[in-house]
């Protein structure tokens, strides 16, 4: 019998049977069989170089070996993130820039970089009246066009500024850039029900605001694929996690294999439906054929969010990290420990390779799920003490909630809470207790809970990827 159920009960993730199928039975929205998946195409990003060049020993302007460096910069850039396509212009007036963002097409992001003074004034018009997401990049001494995309963002338009002379920035500005059109073409499988903000439980609303489609599966359709899970790599992941663990406390070898068996089908299951995101809202009632706590640490790691308890909110942030930092996340419940002015998260799944894909991971344990008296197979991840992470959500699809942290404890073996848990200084923690959640109208103690967890100080990246998603940012604390 569950431990917890009763703080279960009160989040209101039913376990039973029942439950699960009402689940089931209330979703009105498409499934996995009524939407046939496409591939994703490679997101297109415009470059739109505004005016010319201009000498090298005076005048306010790049030259051209900044400009060929620059040029330079982006081939690289484009080869490295490897999911993009760069149309890249130059224009003198307003009718060559039309004619660029004609070629681009409808919504494409565009990336302006400024050679001359006030050229990009003079050009940026269809821009703005096409309402394309856009980032300026100034160079300093470029000219004096850099104080107006700021100006151009307070009358509506998605606009916002990189005035630096650091060329590495340019590859920091289309990874923004492309979040736009790859939530686009993202595809979020659910397991009903959606939890969160209304907004975010609605596919409609979703699809409307961020493009993204969310189609649910149906039980019986998983636990197809779980029977017919391939045996033998079964077996392979179940060594894998056995075989990496530093230790295994709670659970057996049918936990374990369990878990692993269901790791193994969820993966086959976005391969299948090509899908960017997961979220199951019945994870809870999953004992029985085993937890997806270790699928979802398998996906995150390989760059596909998976968030528990069908927290869309969460999967969403965790999207827009991944797509904006190539960046796993750490979705959990936070608590607090005034006396030490620090926050806690805590969960029962986590990604061991928050430092990227190709990133050594993490130590972990395998253990026994905490809400379950010891049973099922999760792992307690070991994160990186002194580490800076920022923690965020977004909320209502148009509010970013976020602050940053420094990681200055991990229990060796955790004890109350969930498995995973990082113990995190903060600026006031008072002050954030005090106002956790204010913005948010529900009273809903999941939707207020949850936050999201990503390695590095990523403050700087969310206001300009609010600014051009026409999103509010709430920093907490």
């Amino acid at each position: 019998m569950c431990e917890q159920c009763t703080r279960r009960e009160f989040l209101g993730t039913g376990v039973a049977a029942g439950g699960l199928m009402l689940a089931s039975a209330t979703w009105t929205h498409a499934w996995t069989s009524d939407t046939p998946p496409k591939p994703p195409k490679k997101s297109r990003i415009c470059v739109m170089f505004a005016g010319n060049p201009g000498p090298e020993d005076r005048g306010w302007n790049a030259d051209p070996k900044q400009l060929e460096a620059m040029k330079a910069r982006l081939v690289e850039a484009e080869k490295a993130l490897g999911n993009i396509e760069l149309l890249i212009g130059q224009s003198i007036n307003a009718e060559q820039t039309a004619a660029l963002i004609k070629q681009a097409g409808p919504g494409t992001p565009v990336l302006a970089i400024n050679l001359n003074c006030f050229a990009l004034t003079r050009l940026v018009q269809p821009v703005l009246d096409a309402n394309h997401p856009m980032i300026v990049f100034s160079l300093p001494a470029s000219g004096h066009d850099w104080m107006y995309p700021h100006r151009w963002q307070r009358q509506g338009h998605p606009v916002t500024l990189f005035p630096t002379g650091n060329l590495d920035e340019l590859e920091r500005a289309l990874r923004l850039l492309r979040v736009i059109p790859m939530m686009r073409q993202t595809r979020i499988l659910l397991f009903p029900p959606a939890r969160g903000t209304a907004p975010a439980q609605s596919p409609d609303e979703v699809k409307k605001r961020l493009g993204a489609d969310v189609v649910a599966v149906d039980e019986k359709t998983f636990n197809d694929l779980i029977a017919a899970a391939d045996e033998k790599t079964v077996a392979a992941e179940t060594e894998r996690w056995t075989k990496g663990a530093k230790a295994i406390i709670e659970p057996n070898a049918e936990d374990i294999a369990k878990a692993a068996r269901v790791s193994i089908a969820l993966q086959n299951l976005m391969k299948q439906q090509h899908a960017q995101g997961l979220a199951i809202g019945t994870c809870m009632g999953w004992l029985a054929k085993g937890f997806p706590c270790l699928g979802f640490a398998r996906l995150r790691d390989a760059g596909f969010p998976a968030a528990c308890e069908g927290d869309m909110d969460s999967l969403l942030t965790m999207l827009l990290f991944q797509y904006a930092a190539d960046r796993a996340s750490f979705q959990g419940n936070a608590t607090f420990d005034t006396s030490r002015n620090a926050l806690w998260t805590a969960h029962c799944t986590a990604p061991l390779q928050l430092d990227g894909p190709d990133s050594p991971p993490a130590p972990y344990l395998l253990r026994g799920h905490s809400e379950v008296g010891g049973s099922g197979c999760v792992p307690e991840v070991h994160y990186r003490v002194g580490e800076t992470i920022t923690r965020g959500k977004l909320i209502n699809l148009d509010t970013i909630l976020c602050s940053t942290g420094k990681i200055i404890e991990v229990p060796e073996k955790s004890v109350r809470g969930c498995r995973t848990q990082i113990v995190t200084e903060v600026r006031d923690a008072a002050k954030m207790a005090a106002n956790w959640s204010s913005v948010l109208q529900t009273e809903d103690a999941m939707t207020l809970l949850h936050r999201v967890v990503v390695y590095g100080d990523h403050m700087d990246s969310i206001r300009h990827l609010a600014r051009l998603m026409n999103m509010n940012v709430v920093e907490e604390g």
